[in-house]
């Protein structure tokens, strides 16, 4: 993933394909934003194939590129979890979905009073902003969406957090300047297990099923 604009538009269309087939197996409504999230990280990679054909700079397809990965991840994901939570996990879930609140309206001013840029780094893209307080706030951004699916109280999707925080602490370690563009991307990856959550959810509980005849 992120090595050139063939492998961002391949997997992004690999990745947005299981969202498609995630959202058409969703049975309750509520699962849509977590079902859908595929097609979004999806459609992000193929946003960076853009990015990447462009030679990086300031154009349209790098701010469309951040404002995905940055104010929008960090509220589409703590809403998409809080949204099929069991009652037992909602209080606790508030916490990511305030952090996430908060993080997305700093980085969103950012975004809109501030140019972002890309820069091809031989095999990775890094995206530079001008941002305040940077440590806390990628403590935020982490916090919203890491955070709420291990705090989510679904065995699988705390499964998908652990694969996400284990990409985050990876990719930080060895691409510490593109470490938003590798980690999304790893995400975008790891965003498969969704298709699993979606099945599981779609199966009918014991005792839920009605006979044809009756």
């Amino acid at each position: 993933m992120c090595w050139s604009a063939t492998a961002d538009l391949v997997a992004g269309c690999g990745v947005a394909a299981v969202g498609v087939a995630c959202v058409a197996r969703t049975r309750r409504p509520a699962d849509l934003p977590l079902a859908a999230l595929p097609v979004l990280l999806g459609a992000h990679q193929i946003v960076e194939s853009s990015v990447w054909r462009s030679g990086g700079g300031t154009g349209p397809a790098t701010v469309a590129w951040a404002a995905i990965a940055l104010p929008l991840l960090a509220v589409w994901v703590p809403v998409g979890v809080l949204w099929v939570a069991p009652r037992s996990a909602v209080r606790r879930l508030v916490v990511p979905l305030v952090a996430g609140l908060a993080t997305a309206a700093v980085l969103s001013y950012r975004l809109a009073t501030h140019s972002v840029t890309a820069e091809i780094r031989g095999r990775t893209v890094g995206y530079a902003v001008s941002l305040p307080g940077a440590e806390l706030l990628v403590a935020g951004y982490l916090l919203a969406t890491i955070g709420a699916l291990l705090l989510s109280g679904d065995r699988t999707l705390r499964v998908l957090g652990v694969l996400v925080a284990v990409g985050a602490a990876t990719c930080w370690a060895l691409w510490r300047a593109e470490f938003i563009s590798t980690w999304c991307a790893f995400a975008a990856l790891c965003s498969v297990v969704l298709y699993r959550w979606v099945r599981e959810r779609s199966v009918p509980r014991d005792g839920a099923r009605v006979s044809a005849g009756r």
